[in-house]
């Protein structure tokens, strides 16, 4: 076993005796509602619409059924990072070219966002759709959480401390959500209003669903964690490897080198 193999297993050791045990007699229960065959390089997820975003080549993809569009624009770069929470309105990040594209429905550019032209002292490496014509982006110049206008141009720094490097990171409208390199996770609400939401378990992938509740993986394990209440549960699943995964609407998606399974899924 590797260093970082036994520092994951120990670290999930540690989680596991000290939540409430009930919570591992039990398994969260899925049911396969639809398989697709997939070649894509990255799974994005599933839209309100249940439309299916993925990456292939550096090129996004949305699928709807038959129907599939794309979208590419490789003198960009790689994307860095894909936005989907309203489906009329897809954010596209390009760390290389620090540029944001916003997408329609069907894939169209409506607006591109290069902020180095906007200001030079905007080096961005996190963003996400907020509110009211609004981007949530991390300035890596000054590690600073900003709302960025994209109608008007114009820049809100937030006054909270960020201490520590960002691990990991999730927006909505509302909320711009992190987890850093001590698995500390925290949320920031767009008043300002820094929280502390807890400390979790070592992960792979994860996915946070709310406040108090998130999915994470550990090698072949997805779990269920809920912080209000302490506790662990394991989700069923039959995969034995996986890239990544997505739960939106009660629907699980897993997606592994040749395909992508939705699941019903009901979490506590």
């Amino acid at each position: 076993m590797s260093c970082m193999s036994k520092r994951i297993f120990f670290c999930l050791f540690i989680v596991l005796f000290t939540m409430p045990i009930v919570g591992y007699a039990q398994r969260i229960k899925t049911v396969l509602e639809q398989e697709t065959k997939s070649s894509a390089d990255f799974y994005c997820g599933l839209d309100n619409f249940r439309n299916s975003y993925f990456i292939k080549n550096n090129v996004f993809v949305k699928q709807s059924g038959n129907q599939t569009w794309e979208y590419k624009n490789l003198p960009l770069g790689k994307i860095t990072s894909v936005d989907i929470i309203n489906p009329l309105q897809i954010v596209l990040f390009y760390e290389q070219f620090n540029t944001a594209i916003m997408l329609d429905n069907q894939l169209n550019e409506i607006r591109k966002i290069d902020f180095t032209e906007i200001n030079n002292s905007l080096i961005i490496s996190k963003i996400g759709l907020a509110g009211q014509n609004q981007f949530w982006i991390y300035n890596a110049v000054n590690q600073k959480l900003i709302l960025f206008d994209y109608l008007k141009n114009t820049v809100k720094e937030l006054p909270i401390p960020i201490e520590h490097e960002i691990k990991f990171y999730q927006t909505d409208f509302n909320t711009f959500y992190w987890i850093d390199e001590y698995n500390n996770w925290f949320s920031c609400d767009i008043f300002g209003k820094k929280t502390l939401l807890g400390n979790i378990p070592a992960f792979e992938n994860i996915q946070i669903v709310d406040t108090e509740k998130l999915l994470f993986s550990v090698g072949t394990k997805l779990y269920y964690l809920n912080t209000k209440t302490q506790s662990v549960i394991e989700i069923e699943i039959v995969e034995n490897s996986f890239g990544n995964f997505y739960y939106k609407d009660q629907i699980l998606s897993i997606f592994t080198s040749q395909e992508i399974k939705n699941y019903k899924i009901k979490i506590p």
